[in-house]
């Protein structure tokens, strides 16, 4: 049975009389925005990312954006074999190898080249990508805090780089180390896109700062503009989304103003046929807000709907590729 909260003010005015209030729910009063939280906790000092990016992975369920989903899933379970990593996860290895040469001559802990580790063994090998969870990277730091840097298996290039290294010198051993930073840069990059997400959020849809726990769900919120603000913070900006990365050369066969050049060359990229022909018909009705982004608000707002396409291997063609493609494509179509 509730009880009434007795005010044991006196009010002369009312005749003496005591006031009888009924209790105030106290949760929804203090109830603290789910945004906030976040925030407040991102901020902190040693604070695990595995619990935050829960939380964030509800709030990007109740405004309504796949592409946050997606990147928390990820982030929370590690990046399937099919699913191209963010750029931030790309880190760089250095390696060591041990040779025997005639008359028992060796060279041990020789430093190899980057450019002998890629022309004989492929750009995978110099650019490693780090697929396991934040919760595998964060073990990884701690795992590597006395050494200072973590070891691979590279057993594998000890056939490709036979005879190529050092004439008249048999490779015995390679040894392939990332650094420690390398690490910890990741836990940083991860931790300032959730922090300027949630940032960027609260300013740009106020109905965002609304979510929480036991709240019920808002309908206020732009889901729309919501995949725009992740896109962008996430993966980057559509048209610097794969800007000084090792992939990021991209040739396309566009003609000017030739819708059908334009959906050939994202469907031979890997981009649905059928997904295609609708941003065509999009680019044929709008033009460009400028040379560096070349598209127009009906255009952004398609690609922030259906990049996730990428992310999730509905298209052939990851993230980074598709944006490319795109953005590059719309620049021949426009003339630009």
């Amino acid at each position: 049975m509730a009880a009434f909260t007795v005010l044991a003010n006196y009010y002369p005015p009312l005749g003496g009389a005591l006031l009888l209030q009924q209790p105030k729910n106290h949760l929804e009063e203090f109830r603290v925005p789910l945004l906030h939280e976040i925030q407040e906790t991102v901020v902190q000092e040693g604070a695990e990312l595995g619990s935050i990016l829960l939380k964030l992975r509800f709030l990007a369920s109740r405004l309504g954006s796949d592409v946050l989903e997606e990147w928390v899933k990820h982030e929370s379970e590690g990046y399937p074999k099919d699913v191209e990593v963010p750029s931030y996860r790309i880190v760089g290895v250095s390696y060591k190898g041990t040779f025997s040469g005639p008359f028992g001559s060796g060279i041990k802990n020789a430093p190899i080249p980057a450019y002998l580790i890629k022309q004989f063994a492929g750009d995978s090998w110099v650019s490693f990508e780090i697929r396991e969870s934040i919760a595998g990277v964060e073990e990884l730091v701690r795992g590597s805090a006395e050494s200072g840097s973590l070891g691979i298996d590279a057993s594998n290039l000890i056939l490709l780089l036979q005879g190529k290294v050092y004439e008249d010198y048999a490779c015995n051993s390679v040894s392939g180390t990332i650094s420690r930073n390398s690490l910890t840069e990741i836990q940083q990059a991860v931790r300032g896109r959730i922090l300027e997400l949630t940032l960027e959020l609260e300013k740009s849809i106020p109905a965002a700062a609304d979510v929480s726990f036991g709240a019920s769900k808002t309908t206020d919120t732009n889901s729309e503009k919501v995949q725009q603000i992740s896109q962008q913070i996430i993966y980057g900006n559509v048209a610097t989304a794969v800007a000084g990365g090792h992939r990021s050369t991209v040739l396309v066969n566009v003609n000017e103003r030739d819708s059908a050049s334009f959906v050939r060359q994202l469907a031979e990229s890997g981009i649905a046929e059928e997904d295609a022909a609708s941003l065509a018909a999009i680019l044929e009705k709008e033009e460009p807000e400028g040379e560096v982004e070349p598209f127009g608000q009906k255009a952004k707002s398609w690609i922030a709907s259906n990049i996730k396409k990428a992310a999730d291997g509905t298209w052939k063609a990851g993230v980074s590729v598709a944006t490319a493609v795109i953005t590059e494509a719309a620049k021949k179509y426009y003339g630009l």
